[in-house]
């Protein structure tokens, strides 16, 4: 779902979390935001007056955030891509993604032009917040995000859609780490994987949670 609605998601009719947790009396204020299509965290402040201070530690990069995705082929090992990326103006501005391996898997199943398909399981980290950074630097990686409908490859896309039976965005964003700073709290924050990633069968990520 959206977060909020804005310019950015046009006039999409379907209520966004914001609205969603109005109607349960959650009272709160979103200080960052995920694409659409993109699950896991959101941090939300309580008071209006402190949305400033979290969206300048965002800015500042004071607060860490790591995403879990799941790209096609081999990604060997630990590195950092920094390259430019254009926004909604046409302009181009810094981007800077750090990313490391955690599990590679492979199918003996054709998917074009090959016989067998791979995958690895990337920890992003974005060190900017750029709009799509991490789809974007995914596939100028050559290692696309699956599901991705913009930014992906349609060959692995419909793989998924037609091996599992939908189409989801393997990109989840379940880590935030900051110092609050108003209790000077070290605060860690994370969330587990959406159900569907279970038919992946990677047994072990249990151990990124503890």
């Amino acid at each position: 779902m959206v977060v909020h609605h804005s310019k950015y998601v046009g006039d999409l009719k379907e209520e966004s979390l914001v609205e969603i947790l109005e109607k349960q009396n959650v009272k709160g204020h979103p200080v960052h935001r995920l694409d659409r299509k993109t699950s896991g965290l959101i941090l939300f402040v309580k008071e209006s007056k402190n949305v400033s201070i979290f969206q300048k530690m965002f800015d500042d990069k004071i607060i860490s955030k790591k995403y879990l995705s799941l790209v096609r082929g081999f990604v060997s090992q630990q590195e950092e891509i920094d390259s430019p990326i254009k926004n909604e103006s046409g302009n181009y501005k810094e981007a800077l993604t750090r990313y490391k391996p955690l599990f590679h898997l492979e199918w003996n199943i054709p998917v074009e032009p090959y016989q067998s398909c791979r995958y690895t399981l990337l920890e992003f980290e974005p060190v900017t917040g750029r709009m799509h950074q991490l789809r974007v630097h995914a596939n100028k990686m050559a290692h696309p995000i699956i599901g991705d409908p913009k930014y992906g490859n349609r060959h692995h896309n419909h793989f998924f859609e037609k091996y599992f039976g939908y189409a989801k965005l393997y990109l989840h964003a379940y880590s935030l780490t900051f110092i609050h700073p108003i209790t000077d709290e070290e605060i860690k924050l994370k969330t587990k994987l959406p159900e569907f990633w279970n038919d992946l069968g990677i047994m072990n990520l249990d151990t990124l949670y503890e």
